[in-house]
């Protein structure tokens, strides 16, 4: 590979910014404001989410979306602050140090260097193929609890009340006997809110096109619902000094960029945030990852799995180098960026710029916004992630995943989200290893007047009693060569004519070595019992491995190119009568 090529690859910056025009320009600046606009509270938002200062949350939306812009592949994505994210952060951190402390925000900074570093190592050594053990049914129900979880954790803040708690289970437990100490300030802010963020989702959009805004325009602009709640609470808590009854407020909030540090080195720290970190990264990775798919086809471009895996590592290590905490692709802004018309990544990093103009400039005016509107931006905003109709959906087509996801949501909400992601993850791979040891193997029999063959119990088909043909689906692996030995076994020993056992194997990709042994188990069996012992349709990478050992020396039979190959050269009579029997019968049939 060229040097420049080895460039664009590790820069996918190189690829688009020569072309960039001064249309390009116009249109990632347009989507930036309105993204900032919509980042702003989500920020806030989700560093409370945290347990961080509010300021933290916008020290996370700056430095992370400049790196994303000169590494990620993905024109659409967006990366920041997310819920998900967020409360992983808070429930890896919490045991570590008390919420407020400066040792906190040194956890959530370390965290977020961890998760960097673990996904730049991953994507440097090509390794996205491990999200794939986060099977889709556990994702979704690991998101349906947490954001379940993120909600119930936000009706506090929203009501004016005190909860204690870090399940789902425990929250709601408090919640009864405490509703007599509801503020009803706080209380009619977070309900406001709500109920206008909810309809805002719909009914803004509905608004602005009655105002005459093309279809496009006013959808964008519907999402910006956060702002205009931020700002009327703010006003209305400055206004009536709703401060002063109650109503918990931002307060000060620190002015100017955050400063560039190396965070510091503490090894005892970061081997305690180390799996709580890599949970994070590859959540967070899948998140993104189907995001960032999802919208380049739209637009049929190309997104780079593995250069993804760097990109979201440099936004990390950005975040932690600029005192922020964990981010990832966020689904809500990249819609949002998508929709808007961002036609290069340079929209996030003119939407970092935005952040920082409001870090230095605004941040006075963030003193009376309430946190109760914060909570109530998290809560609408979680509850777009949950989703029960996929328990349906799943329980139908699979009760192995269903078991899976089920097992996810209740763990989570009972225990909390790190003990739930690794039991649907370890219980999805249970599954898999289960199924897989398990694997379907069909008696097949040649369709007649064809050359194909079916399984017995489905079709009707041509047999030998001498002959016993075994389709397996499934690669030979350790979990399942004794049960393949079992199956012939049990063949063998229900038909005492049986002179060939022919093995067809159109859907074995690999056999390793303990299904090898096997294999040679069952050759030197049916040699001592006078059966020989057949392959067909063998794949080529599969055939290479098998040179590799004595075995094709040893098999009493043949590897044939197809099972009418094998037929035809055992009983060659059997073979060609079966192909015979349909076209004699079809001369028989009169014409039309």
């Amino acid at each position: 590979m060229s040097v420049r090529n080895l460039a664009r690859r590790f820069l996918p910056i190189l690829s688009w910014a020569p072309e960039y025009t001064r249309r390009t320009l116009t249109n990632d600046l347009i989507v930036a404001v309105i993204v900032t606009v919509m980042l702003i509270p989500q920020s806030l938002a989700y560093a409370l989410l945290a347990g961080l200062p509010v300021q933290v949350g916008l020290f996370a939306s700056m430095a992370p979306l400049l790196l994303y812009a000169i590494f990620g592949t993905s024109r659409t994505l967006a990366v920041g602050p997310v819920a998900v994210a967020s409360l992983m952060t808070a429930a890896a951190i919490a045991p570590l140090a008390a919420q407020g402390s400066p040792e906190y925000l040194g956890a959530a900074i370390a965290l977020a260097m961890v998760s960097g570093l673990l996904l730049l190592a991953m994507g440097l050594l090509r390794l996205g193929f491990l999200a794939n053990f986060l099977s889709h049914p556990v994702v979704a129900g690991f998101i349906t609890a947490s954001g379940l979880q993120i909600a119930a954790g936000q009706l506090g803040p929203a009501l004016g009340i005190h909860l204690e708690g870090e399940t789902f289970v425990e929250l709601i437990l408090q919640l009864g006997p405490r509703l007599g100490e509801i503020n009803p300030y706080t209380a009619a802010i977070g309900g406001g809110s709500l109920v206008f963020l909810f309809w805002s989702r719909s009914g803004l959009k509905a608004l602005l096109l009655r105002a005459g805004l093309a279809d496009r325009t006013a959808g964008t602009l519907a999402k910006i619902g956060p702002a205009i709640a931020l700002v009327a609470t703010t006003v209305a808590v400055w206004g009536f000094a709703l401060g002063d009854r109650g109503v918990s407020i931002v307060g000060a909030v620190p002015e100017g960029l955050p400063s560039i540090a190396l965070p510091p080195f503490d090894g005892a720290l970061w081997m305690k945030v180390l799996v709580p970190a890599l949970l994070i990264s590859i959540v967070g990775y899948v998140e993104s990852i189907s995001v960032a798919l999802t919208l380049a086809a739209k637009r049929r471009q190309r997104v780079d799995p593995d250069q993804e895996l760097i990109a979201l590592g440099a936004a990390n290590i950005g975040a932690a180098v600029s005192g922020g905490f964990p981010v990832t692709g966020g689904l809500s802004r990249s819609v949002v960026n998508f929709e808007a018309g961002a036609e290069t990544p340079a929209a996030g990093a003119f939407t970092a710029i935005g952040i920082a103009l409001v870090t230095l400039f605004l941040t006075p005016l963030l003193f009376f916004l309430p946190k109760a509107t914060l909570a109530a931006t998290i809560i609408v905003a979680v509850l777009s992630l949950v989703d029960f109709g996929a328990l349906k959906r799943t329980f139908v087509y699979s009760r192995g995943d269903f078991a899976a996801m089920v097992a996810t949501i209740i763990v989570t909400l009972v225990a909390g989200v790190e003990p739930g992601l690794v039991v649907g993850v370890g219980l999805s791979i249970f599954l898999h290893l289960y199924a897989t040891s398990r694997p379907h193997v069909a008696v097949v029999g040649q369709i007649p007047g064809t050359a194909h063959f079916r399984n017995v119990k489905r079709h009707d088909v041509v047999t030998d009693p001498e002959i016993l043909s075994l389709r397996v689906d499934e690669s030979l692996y350790f979990p399942n060569a004794r049960f393949l030995e079992d199956r012939i076994n049990e063949g063998v020993a229900a038909n005492p004519e049986l002179k060939h056992v022919i093995l067809e194997c159109p859907a074995v990709n690999t056999i390793d070595a303990s299904a090898l042994e096997s294999l040679e188990a069952i050759n030197h069996r049916l040699k001592d019992g006078g059966i020989t012992f057949h392959l067909s349709e063998v794949k080529g990478p599969v055939m290479d491995r098998l040179k590799r050992s004595s075995f094709l020396e040893e098999l009493t039979g043949q590897v044939h190119l197809s099972q009418y190959d094998a037929i035809a050269s055992i009983k060659p009579e059997l073979a060609s009568s079966a192909l015979a029997a349909e076209r004699v019968r079809g001369t028989e049939e009169p014409e039309e």
